[in-house]
């Protein structure tokens, strides 16, 4: 065993589980491939100014959780810690919305890294699949991404998640709210840390989970009784699309989510049956977030949905995954000249698109027989000295345990009809 561990609250994605996350990971990007967005990359690192700037300077990712470092040539980096901003700044330093084709719709997948409390469903690396709508002020490409992400999951057999749906204005409404905000908020028996924040960002206390904080919080002044009318004309247009497109959702008054940027529509998916930790994803428009990084006016709308938490969503509902099996057919050869035939035709199954597999290591029949068992192969293709004298090879189906010679030259096409 090696004497090293993976770092503290984080993990690794092995075999089979491993597998369960990258059909998440396919069912989320699915939609997003047949709707127009492309796929993007960037670093695992960006400018620490960057995330300070545009997630913000008083969120709890930016002052408690960024993994920051100064490198050896004096720059200030950082791990990301979500992945919108770096999104932003790949397409604005491209100049994607000068193409002329706007929003530029880009989709990720991706790590991501928070100095936070392990525990389950939260972790210091986490893995997340996200969709950017870059350069449109439009209620239905904010309704088309909500309706995406609900698609994302009913395609996995999800149900017992809810879509929470908020708006929280623009920079026209949403200084009067916060003054009122800052009123009421100060009224309030709070810590230190809690009182500084309410200067800087009061929406963040709407947001903290703590008892002693939720509790003062009744009666407190609510967004939606402060936005201006365009921003309720612009509301009213995206609950009417989702609501046309026959997607449930809950109006929640006192939705914020974690980061500064956010404007208008914001929304979250929860699921009930992971506990304290229940948000499975979320995103909303983040009108100001260009400029905030140093871009033109781009108004932009996204989500990210968390792969771990969507993982234990479908554990807590029982829900088991289709998944294709690895291997259809495995090869058992007993000899060097079985050997060398055999791999012939194991190489021939996958060069037609068969998972196929070999007992590697000249075992004998019983343990290469078990090899075949664990790998979950349908078929297991055996061959010794006399059946090569035959021209043939002992194919055997795994689940009625039938066995039947197959002639060497018809194997491969035997096989790929019975897989059809």
């Amino acid at each position: 065993m090696s004497t090293f561990k993976a770092p503290k609250g984080t993990y690794d994605l092995l075999p089979p589980d491993s597998a369960a996350y990258l059909a998440v990971r396919e069912a989320i990007a699915a939609p997003l491939r047949n709707s127009g967005y492309g796929y993007i990359e960037t670093p695992g690192f960006e400018n620490v100014e960057l995330f300070a700037r545009g997630v913000g300077e008083s969120t709890d990712i930016v002052t408690k959780e960024m993994y920051a470092f100064e490198t050896k040539g004096g720059d200030r980096l950082a791990l990301r810690p979500e992945g919108t901003a770096s999104v932003l700044r790949a397409a604005l330093e491209a100049n994607l919305h000068k193409a002329g084709n706007l929003p530029v719709k880009l989709w990720y997948s991706g790590s991501y890294y928070r100095y936070e409390r392990p525990q389950k469903g939260r972790y210091r690396h986490f893995s997340q699949v996200g969709a950017e709508a870059i350069g449109a002020e439009d209620p239905a490409i904010d309704a088309e991404l909500i309706i995406l992400a609900d698609q994302s999951y009913r395609s996995l057999g999800l149900k017992d998640f809810r879509i929470l749906l908020n708006s929280l204005g623009d920079s026209e409404c949403r200084p009067v709210y916060r003054a009122a905000l800052q009123d009421f908020l100060r009224g309030l028996d709070l810590d230190e840390d809690t009182r500084r924040r309410i200067d800087i960002n009061p929406l963040r206390v709407l947001d903290d989970k703590r008892p002693q904080v939720q509790e003062q919080l009744t009666g407190v002044p609510l967004l939606r009784d402060y936005l201006c009318d365009a921003c309720k004309a612009y509301h009213e247009q995206v609950r009417e699309l989702i609501t046309a497109a026959g997607v449930r959702y809950e109006d929640d008054p006192k939705l914020v989510r974690g980061l500064d940027y956010y404007t208008r529509t914001t929304f979250e998916f929860v699921h009930d049956g992971l506990g304290s930790q229940s948000a499975v994803g979320g995103g909303g428009r983040y009108d100001g977030l260009s400029e905030m990084i140093g871009g033109p006016a781009l108004p932009s709308v996204g989500w990210a949905l968390g792969v771990d938490r969507t993982v234990l969503a479908l554990e807590a509902e029982g829900v088991r995954l289709d998944l294709p099996s690895t291997t259809s057919v495995f090869a058992v050869p007993l000899g060097d000249e079985a050997r060398r035939v055999l791999f012939a035709k194991i190489t021939e199954l996958r060069r037609k698109g068969i998972a196929a597999d070999f007992a590697f290591g000249g075992r004998g029949l019983k343990g290469a027989m078990k090899s075949a068992n664990r790998s979950g192969a349908r078929y297991t293709l055996v061959a010794g000295e006399r059946d090569l004298a035959d021209g043939v090879a002992q194919l055997k189906d795994m689940e009625s345990g039938e066995q039947r010679p197959v002639a060497l030259d018809t194997v491969v096409a035997e096989l790929t009809r019975l897989l059809g």
